[in-house]
């Protein structure tokens, strides 16, 4: 009989995280900082020294999140910036992709997400009420970053990602000026964000 393949992965921190069945207690915010710091977004296709991390992306959609929603608490600030973790497990892929893949890599994800919230003390149904204002900040972010970053016009940005919804396009770039980060970096302004919600 074959041995079953392993379905788990070794953190830095020590801890086992079971991919099929994530357990909160084996999810460390280091872990996800670290590993955030190290997936690029856009494939990596971005303008700069370093690539700009789903960590940086993270943190930009809790900024631009507290922005358009003035009562945003920490718990709705820590849900946006929590909002991809699970990419420090499964990595980022394009939307287009995702697509591609379907529900299950969608579920899985979500899944992983499910413990995150756990872990952290975030009610998933309270972050699943949040999920349009994270997800009116994300694409805020995405049109940033395709602008600033990843060579999109601005005519093209706004047809796949939409206008900045309460920025203009001037003031968005103006009032978020993006740089790709060294990932020590990123993974510390992660960290740094975190600290100031919990």
């Amino acid at each position: 009989m074959a041995e079953a393949p392993r379905a788990w992965q070794r953190m830095l921190s020590g801890r086992r995280l079971d991919l099929l069945d994530p357990s909160p207690l084996d999810i460390e915010i280091e872990d996800i900082a670290h590993g955030l710091a190290r997936v690029a977004r856009w494939n990596g296709q971005t303008k700069g020294d370093h690539a700009f991390s789903v960590a940086q992306h993270c943190v930009l959609v809790e900024d631009i999140a507290a922005h358009l929603n003035k009562g945003f608490g920490k718990h709705a600030r820590l849900a946006a910036l929590l909002h991809d973790a699970p990419e420090y497990v499964v990595g980022d892929m394009i939307s287009p992709f995702k697509a591609a893949l379907g529900l299950d890599y969608r579920a899985f994800e979500h899944r992983l997400l499910h413990a995150i919230h756990i872990r952290f003390d975030l009610d998933p149904k309270a972050a699943a009420a949040l999920e349009a204002e994270i997800k009116s900040a994300d694409k805020v972010a995405a049109y940033l970053e395709a602008t600033q970053l990843a060579g999109f016009s601005v005519p093209e940005a706004e047809k796949f990602f939409g206008r900045p919804r309460g920025l203009d396009g001037a003031g968005a770039t103006k009032f978020f000026q993006l740089k790709p980060l060294p990932a020590v970096d990123a993974a510390a302004m992660f960290l740094n964000s975190f600290k100031k919600l919990v």
